[in-house]
């Protein structure tokens, strides 16, 4: 038997990203590792530079992902207003250094989210300064505010997180009590499963991929490749 730390990721919107290039900013239909530690880290307090802490997290933490509802998919249309690109510009620090200029460029991108998307996430420590406990404590009352990719997806209902003793990660999922204003749309399709490297997962896999989410650097955001497996819900080979 193992322990997990699982809760609940519902929202109207949500926005997992993936790779960005241009103006396409895409999404993916579940939670990525970056946004799940970056969940993590906001209820713990840590700050994003802190990167010591970020590492720690990010080399404890193992997850997997019961996808019940993928949601629909919502593209938005954003014009936003930038400064010229020269060699004698000096470097913007922030976006108030870029509005000040005098000569002002638009550029168009494209954004992509979520609508009433579900997903039962758990979570294994392995090592690391904290606990299932003192995560679960966080996740209750968080210390930054938490959102789901952006700003603007905040969680619509609490992420009831709990404790559960399982004999593997898809025990532990399927485990976890549905929160009754989520009933309707994990009834609407066939659950798909989702997880990274990790032991006794109770799952054969369909498939695997590579995801560029895995965190090298908060404060300058790079990601490095790992591999993700997933199972679509065939015949069930837990048992």
């Amino acid at each position: 038997m193992s322990d997990y730390l699982v809760f609940q990721l519902y929202a109207p919107l949500v926005s997992w990203g993936t790779q960005a290039v241009g103006q396409e900013r895409p999404g993916e239909d579940h939670p990525s590792r970056s946004a799940l530690l970056g969940l993590l880290a906001a209820a713990l307090g840590i700050d994003r530079q802190d990167e010591a802490n970020h590492a720690a997290l990010s080399e404890a933490c193992r997850f997997g992902i019961k996808q019940l509802a993928p949601g629909l998919t919502l593209r938005d249309f954003h014009t936003t207003q930038v400064p010229p690109a020269t060699k004698k510009t000096n470097h913007r620090h922030t976006r108030r250094d870029e509005l000040r200029e005098d000569k002002l460029g638009t550029i168009l991108s494209f954004r992509s989210y979520r609508q009433d998307a579900l997903s039962i996430v758990a979570l294994q420590v392995t090592g690391g300064p904290w606990s299932l406990k003192d995560l679960q404590q966080a996740l209750q009352q968080p210390r930054y505010h938490l959102y789901f990719g952006r700003k603007s997806c905040a969680p619509a209902l609490p992420l009831h997180p709990q404790l559960i003793e399982a004999k593997h990660l898809k025990a532990a999922l399927d485990a976890y009590p549905v929160d009754e204003q989520t009933l309707d749309l994990a009834a609407r399709g066939k659950p798909r499963y989702h997880w990274e490297e990790m032991e006794n997962t109770g799952l054969t896999h369909d498939y695997h991929a590579p995801r560029y989410d895995q965190p090298l650097s908060r404060k300058r955001w790079q990601f490095g490749s790992r591999r993700e497996y997933t199972w679509l819900g065939g015949s069930d080979v837990s048992e």
